[in-house]
Parts: structure tokens; C-alpha cells; sequence
């Protein structure tokens, strides 16, 4: 499970102090001046703030290390039963399909093939 972010810490620990939680700052609407008008003004483009500047390859190992750190992984037990669990699923479903395949080749070669 991947760890909370800073503001759900933020939220959890104002209703832990009893404090209300801080909202973010809403965005500054712009005024009648700053709005292009008419025709001749060029439509707003949409402003994606997902793109950040920098270089692509290093931006993307720089988030997956991030990324990583939120993991929370297992200890030793966790992945030593895991394993184990694996491994014995991994057995029983063997086991079948050859029972299985011997018995229909038995099937083939008595019924089918005399």
C-alpha cells in the first residue's frame, strides 16, 4: 500500500490537534482588464500543469524514485512465506496437470487408438 501524501498527514494531523484542516489557497480569478474580449483576441489555452520543464529521461527516473519510496514492501517474512505459498500452489497445479495427462494418454492409447 502506498504511503499518504503530505497534505493527507497535513489533514490527519489538524483533526488529530483539533485544529480544522488547512485548505489550499484558491486560484486568483483574473480581472475584467486581464480578459481578452472580442473576436480578435486569441482563445485561452488550456494550461496543463502535469508538464513540468526538464529533461524527459531524467524527470522520469527522478518520479519513479519517488514513486518507490512511497512502497511499502514486505519484510523478510512477508516475502520468505510468499514465496513459499508460490512455490506449493506451483507444485499442487503441476501435480494435476500430469495426473491428468497421464490419465488421458491412457484414454487415447486403450480407447482410441485400438
Amino acid at each position: 500500500m502506498a504511503r499518504s501524501t503530505r497534505q493527507q498527514r497535513r489533514q490527519r494531523r489538524a483533526q488529530a490537534a483539533g485544529t480544522p484542516p488547512l485548505r489550499p489557497a484558491p486560484r486568483p480569478r483574473p480581472t475584467a482588464e486581464e480578459e481578452p474580449r472580442g473576436e480578435s483576441a486569441e482563445p485561452r489555452r488550456e494550461r496543463r500543469d502535469d508538464v513540468r520543464p526538464g529533461i524527459p529521461g531524467v524527470r522520469f527516473f527522478q518520479e519513479s524514485y519517488a514513486e518507490l519510496k512511497k512502497v511499502e514492501w514486505p519484510n523478510q517474512q512477508a516475502v520468505i512465506s510468499g514465496t513459499a505459498v508460490v512455490i506449493i500452489a506451483c507444485l499442487i497445479v503441476g501435480t494435476f496437470l500430469w495426473l491428468n495427462d497421464e490419465l488421458w494418454k491412457r484414454v487415447v492409447e486403450h480407447l482410441l487408438l485400438r
